[in-house]
């Protein structure tokens, strides 16, 4: 019996109740139009029936995906307009994302490289094809700059460095910020209303709970989720709670305006 709760698949229903304060606060809805970002992201909870062990994680994402209420209720962008998934999917690509930091020291080289003034001022520098070109989106996504390793592969791995960057970078026709709090505040704000915590009672110390999945997946036709084009930019997380069975999916399509 018991090996045949383990093999059941999941069953999710949709939490409409569970709201997102970064998606309600009008600051944060500013900065994510002024990055070509607003309108093109979302986030939704649903909840699901049974415990979750990060190594059925395919599993559990292959059943999320072909679950009726999914199907139904998860929000996509296709050919500019909002739908839900719909689609009958018949593969995923699931990645495992490290998420262990629970303050923002992971970015302090920014300080210490020269890739930040002490007054959080980004520092500009050439580019070939950007004129306005700077040294935070350098350190970024350019491999072979000198800043480049200001940040070790394991810290790029990590959730709230990724969810940085992808804030960092933006939208299609984004407009980059001056100064870099705008990008801390708003990635703080998104990470805390995705990452489940606990405080350890012996250590008191506080430590994530979340396991972080990053998705994409196929359909008869080929890549369609998140996106049918594969882009850096275009990326569905789903942060799984495992205490309250939740799972938070993170979403964004890479692009330009929507049609009305």
């Amino acid at each position: 019996m018991a090996g045949e709760q383990l093999d059941q698949k999941f069953v999710f229903s949709l939490l409409s109740s569970k709201s997102f304060p970064f998606l309600q606060n009008q600051e944060v809805s500013g900065r994510l139009m002024k990055w070509s970002m607003l309108g093109r992201i979302s986030a939704q909870a649903f909840n699901f029936d049974q415990m979750f062990f990060p190594y059925k994680k395919n599993d559990f994402v292959f059943d999320f995906l072909q679950d009726p209420c999914v199907m139904q209720n998860l929000k996509v962008l296709r050919s500019g307009r909002w739908t839900t998934l719909g689609s009958d999917i018949t593969s995923v690509d699931v990645e495992a994302v490290p998420c262990s930091k629970v303050s923002m020291d992971l970015f302090d080289p920014l300080y210490s490289g020269g890739v930040l003034r002490p007054s959080g001022q980004i520092v500009k520098c050439y580019h070939e094809i950007y004129g306005d070109f700077d040294e935070l989106r350098n350190v970024l996504t350019i491999e072979d700059s000198d800043k480049y390793d200001l940040f070790r592969p394991a810290e790029r791995e990590e959730f709230l460095f990724r969810l940085f960057k992808h804030i960092c970078l933006g939208g299609e026709i984004c407009q980059y910020e001056d100064t870099v709090s705008p990008y801390m505040d708003t990635t703080k704000v998104i990470y805390k209303d995705l990452v489940s915590v606990q405080k350890d009672c012996e250590t008191k110390e506080i430590k994530i709970i979340s396991t972080i999945l990053k998705v994409s997946a196929s359909d008869s036709s080929g890549l369609c989720y998140p996106d049918s084009q594969d882009s850096e930019q275009s990326f569905a997380y789903l942060c799984v709670d495992p205490l309250k069975r939740h799972v938070y999916v993170l979403y964004h399509s890479f692009g330009t305006g929507l049609l009305s």
